[in-house]
């Protein structure tokens, strides 16, 4: 009898166990797959307004505070833009002083909690930018992906697809000079987004079921004009622009390829979102076997979409060493190997899908230097 009731303790023990480990599993692996579209990244820290004064903002002293560049700054109810620290500025040592450019809607007070993010500006180009543009319906297989269309003169359309916990403002930053060099535009939202639909199981798949509508993006723009299409992606944004170029039945339309932080492995950027949100490193592989049993995906596939021969155009990749979401030496290793094909731009001091912020002009330089020769 008490063999019998010391089994049965162990098998609810084990049962126990079991759940709490599938439990502990699908809340890591929420931190990736369940990213809201405009929402704070776990990596990027809250941070406190201390004071704000005639073009400055004072911060917590952090090191996302003290990055170069320019930057979104975000609260619960705003959104500003800061420039460059401030060195000579007076603060504490445990502050830092930026460059408060703007207030884009609501107020900065003391005591607010915000985080910087790669999104400088909010609304429509013709809010954001001043830019004539148009909203379009994308048909894709899950109903209608609304978009902005900015028009220019020329025949080859640059297609931008924002990343991880951004929104098809992201784009933004590069849209006026995309514009200013006669290319039109169009700005997606894809599956997830606000306004798009809804993924059937909810999840983001890392742009392994997105990029198809990136592909519908591709057949729309070839369906008004597009004679080529060159696929600008940030983050899984960047993975979606690999996956199509790879495997639309427009490939060969597309004549080059943009990439600011790619995911080159989500497993890996998987992980390093639940690390962020404080899980011990021994249960990371439970988020990971969440993560597959959830939205079906098995190993890192993106590999297989990026060699030469499925996929032929040029590519641009912009990567920062600092980037703890998506590692740059897999941006490093896919340049290497195909050195004829992929240039590697490494930005410092950058975090993750934010290289125009790092250094805007060294940015749109290389940009230039690039789509050139694609116009």
């Amino acid at each position: 009898m008490r063999t019998a009731k010391a089994a049965a303790a162990a098998a609810t023990a084990a049962l126990a166990a079991g759940a709490a480990s599938i439990a502990v599993g699908r809340f890591a692996s929420d931190a990736a797959l369940k990213v809201p579209a405009g929402g704070r990244l776990p990596t990027e820290p809250r941070l406190t307004v201390h004071a704000t004064a005639a073009g400055q903002v004072t911060l917590t002293r952090a090191l996302a505070s003290q990055r170069p560049g320019t930057y979104g700054l975000v609260g619960n109810r705003s959104h500003a833009v800061v420039g460059p620290v401030l060195d000579a500025a007076a603060h504490s040592a445990d502050t830092v002083v930026r460059r408060l450019e703007r207030v884009s809607h609501g107020t900065l007070e003391p005591g607010d909690k915000v985080w910087l993010t790669p999104n400088v500006h909010v609304g429509d180009p013709g809010v954001a930018l001043g830019l004539d543009h148009t909203d379009v319906e994308v048909p894709g297989e899950l109903g209608a992906l609304p978009a902005w269309f900015v028009p220019a003169a020329r025949d080859t359309w640059v297609i931008a697809v924002h990343g991880l916990g951004a929104t098809r403002e992201q784009p933004l930053n590069i849209v006026e000079f995309l514009h200013g060099r006669g290319l039109p535009v169009l700005l997606l939202a894809y599956r997830g987004d606000p306004g798009a639909p809804r993924s059937p199981d909810g999840l983001n798949h890392f742009g392994e079921t997105e990029w198809r509508d990136l592909d519908a993006a591709i057949h729309h723009a070839v369906r008004q004009g597009a004679q080529q299409v060159v696929l600008h992606g940030w983050s899984t944004g960047a993975t979606m622009a690999l996956r199509a170029a790879a495997h639309s039945a427009l490939r060969e339309r597309v004549t080059g390829l943009v990439l600011d932080s790619p995911v080159l492995s989500w497993e890996t950027t998987l992980r390093a979102l639940a690390a962020a949100r404080r899980t011990p490193g021994a249960l990371l592989p439970l988020a990971v076997r969440a993560a597959q049993g959830r939205t079906g995906m098995r190993g890192d596939r993106v590999e297989a979409a990026v060699l030469p021969e499925q996929i032929t155009a040029p590519v641009l990749i912009f990567h920062g060493p600092e980037d703890t979401i998506a590692p740059w030496t897999l941006s490093r290793g896919l340049a290497d190997r195909n050195p004829n094909q992929v240039a590697l731009r490494a930005v410092p001091n950058a975090p993750h899908g934010a290289m125009w912020n790092a250094d805007p002009e060294g940015y749109e330089e290389a940009l230039r230097r690039f789509l050139t020769p694609l116009m």
